[in-house]
């Protein structure tokens, strides 16, 4: 296939959130071609509901490029103006299922970022799923789009180790940046008509590790205190600070269960490279159970130990540290997390 030049090579770019902008940033600002940018649908956002761009839109805006927000990605009139841009590439960030109409559109076809290595960790939330799952490496991938989703030939990827403190935030934001550099790898590898294309099935070493990633809903994200403490630890940054792991209060003192989010925790006793505060042994308490000072710690009973609070929300409130919390809150003695 003949080269040509990256200035004339005709990319259209597909994301919606934070994640996705750091690759279209990369791609303006070294130079590439985007002729332009699909991304969702202004949504309703704060108290009045007005209807707020995307980040990805919000970026492409400022730099002055064409933006699409199709409602349907099989609507005609869209698939008209997508064919008039006439891309050489499509690349695609933290965005929708797209139909093969689409994706087969481009002639050097269409490729996506992934945050994971596939083929594990499949599906939309990798970041999330590696951290609660106690991985200690993840990484970006770009493939190929087919047909079924997260499965198309790896062109390229790279790994990070996941640290034992870091949250689904921490790692988001190291991915992000590692997932532009890597587009820019994979981009560049097309234009010269040398990009890699591995299938999966190739890299598959252990069907047990093809662990899946599957949206998190609210109702997932209930703390289990009868788990084990480097469970319930990797639940917590597992989902931190989004979508948020919570728990019911229960006291004497509310006479409905209170909805607590918890964004931070340390596993006490157990590992000195987390936590080595407060000397506490093992106790045959029932799991939820709340152990605090009401000044410096709040700590909650877990099937083999404790894991202390670190950073939480009660409802109505501002997320706050614990000892900041404690200021104006008591726990009362018969609190318990359920």
């Amino acid at each position: 296939m003949k080269n040509i030049e990256k200035k004339e090579f005709r990319i259209v770019f597909m994301g919606t959130p934070d994640f996705a902008v750091e690759s279209l940033k990369a791609l303006v600002e070294n130079g590439y071609n985007v002729v332009g940018v699909i991304t969702m649908p202004d949504k309703p956002a704060g108290r009045g509901y007005k209807l707020k761009p995307s980040p990805v839109k919000q970026y492409a805006l400022q730099q002055g490029l064409k933006v699409l927000q199709p409602e349907k990605l099989r609507d005609e009139g869209f698939l008209s103006e997508l064919k008039q841009l006439n891309a050489d590439l499509q690349v695609v960030a933290a965005f929708r299922m797209l139909p093969e109409v689409v994706w087969n559109m481009p002639l050097r076809g269409t490729f996506n970022l992934h945050s994971s290595l596939l083929p594990r960790y499949r599906g939309a939330a990798p970041i999330n799923w590696a951290i609660i799952n106690g991985e200690e490496e993840t990484g970006v991938t770009t493939f190929f789009l087919t047909h079924d989703i997260d499965t198309g030939a790896v062109i390229f990827q790279e790994a990070t180790v996941i640290n034992p403190d870091d949250t689904a935030g921490t790692l988001h934001d190291r991915l992000m940046t590692m997932g532009a550099a890597l587009v820019l790898k994979t981009v560049d590898a097309i234009i010269e008509d040398k990009a890699p294309s591995t299938p999966q099935s190739v890299l598959i070493t252990d069907e047990e590790s093809l662990k899946p990633a599957p949206k998190i809903f609210s109702d997932d994200c209930r703390i289990n205190w009868k788990g084990e403490a480097g469970e319930v630890y990797n639940f917590i940054r597992g989902l931190s600070p989004y979508p948020t792991a919570w728990t019911e209060l229960h006291s004497k003192s509310t006479e409905n269960p209170l909805r607590v989010k918890v964004y931070g925790s340390k596993i006490v006793n157990q590992d000195p490279k987390i936590s080595n505060e407060v000397e506490i042994v093992s106790t045959d308490l029932t799991p939820g159970t709340i152990l605090t000072d009401n000044k410096s710690y709040l700590h909650v009973v877990v099937s083999d130990g404790f894991i202390a609070i670190t950073d939480l929300q009660l409802p109505g409130k501002k997320r706050l540290k614990t000892v900041d919390l404690l200021n104006g809150y008591r726990f009362d003695n018969e609190a318990r997390f359920v």
